[in-house]
């Protein structure tokens, strides 16, 4: 007994062996979040500095610290219209992606009938598949429809090319539900549209945040096809917005930083406050 009680008291008998991959891993982490965050810090101080500051000393603080550039900005109607078309794009095409994508993971993940798995696969092929090649017959499949110049030909591809991904994430929340939940809901009356609406739904929401937020950044960044659709300046979104600003003020470099600010600092807002909710989706796909 005597000797069964000094192991346990005994350090070395405590004693585990050092794991060196953890602080490793954590100056990755903190190497790949510098390089990540870096630019965008950049970027956000360099619009309070004037030019000339930025030319003088590019890495270095705003001294004194200049409002204008964000100010001159905000008061530009064409700002906020294209704010506003960002918005309508963006929420369209999330929401689109939501409702398409649960209806399709739930087919695939609830109903068994032949060529389920190959139609799964058909799917989650999309996620190789590089936008930019569609491009081209893209914009003539759009105007033959008579969609250019329009909310519609930014919105369906982007939530087209979103769907593979949606359901990757989806599937495996709306498989994990126990069938004995559905036996259940059955005997009290409830239908598979109730069953979808009342339990699955509720219980996927980390799912459901997670692809609405991947979509929103995703469609709020798009670049290549909104220039390639919207040539009324009308519709033009933000990052067409920041293109247009930077040729219009090419010596204005403070400036194009402060729009450029602007332009990327909702969808950071977004991405940043549901960080935990897309780790939660994305962990639950992982374990599906």
């Amino acid at each position: 007994m005597i000797v069964a009680a000094n192991a346990v008291l005994s350090p070395t008998a405590k004693r585990r062996p050092v794991s060196w991959g953890n602080p490793l891993t954590y100056a990755l982490a903190l190497a790949v979040a510098a390089v990540s965050i870096t630019p965008v810090v950049y970027v956000i101080i360099g619009g309070f500095r004037t030019t000339p500051q930025i030319v003088a000393d590019p890495a270095g603080l705003p001294d004194p610290w200049v409002w204008d550039n964000y100010a001159r900005v905000l008061t530009q109607s064409d700002f906020w219209r294209q704010v506003f078309n960002s918005a309508v794009v963006s929420l369209g095409t999330t929401i689109g992606v939501v409702v398409l994508g649960v209806c399709a993971a739930f087919v695939l993940a609830r109903y068994t009938f032949r060529g389920r798995e190959v139609l799964y696969t058909f799917f989650t092929l999309g996620l190789l598949f590089p936008a930019g090649a569609a491009i081209l017959p893209l914009y003539l499949m759009l105007r033959d429809l008579n969609l250019i110049n329009s909310y519609y030909a930014v919105i369906l591809p982007q939530v087209a090319f979103a769907l593979p991904l949606t359901i990757v994430i989806l599937r495996p929340f709306l498989t994990a539900i126990p069938r004995e939940l559905e036996d259940a809901a059955a005997i009290d009356g409830t239908g598979r549209l109730g069953f979808l609406w009342r339990i699955l739904l509720p219980l996927s929401r980390p799912a459901l945040v997670t692809v609405g937020i991947l979509a929103f950044v995703t469609s709020w960044n798009a670049f290549l096809l909104p220039l390639l659709v919207l040539g009324d300046a009308s519709l033009h979104t933000l990052p067409l917005g920041v293109q247009n600003f930077s040729s219009q003020y090419t010596s204005d470099t403070a400036g194009i930083l402060a729009f450029t600010s602007l332009a990327m600092l909702p969808a950071l807002i977004f991405f940043t406050f549901a960080e935990k909710q897309i780790v939660g989706g994305l962990q639950g796909a992982v374990k599906g």
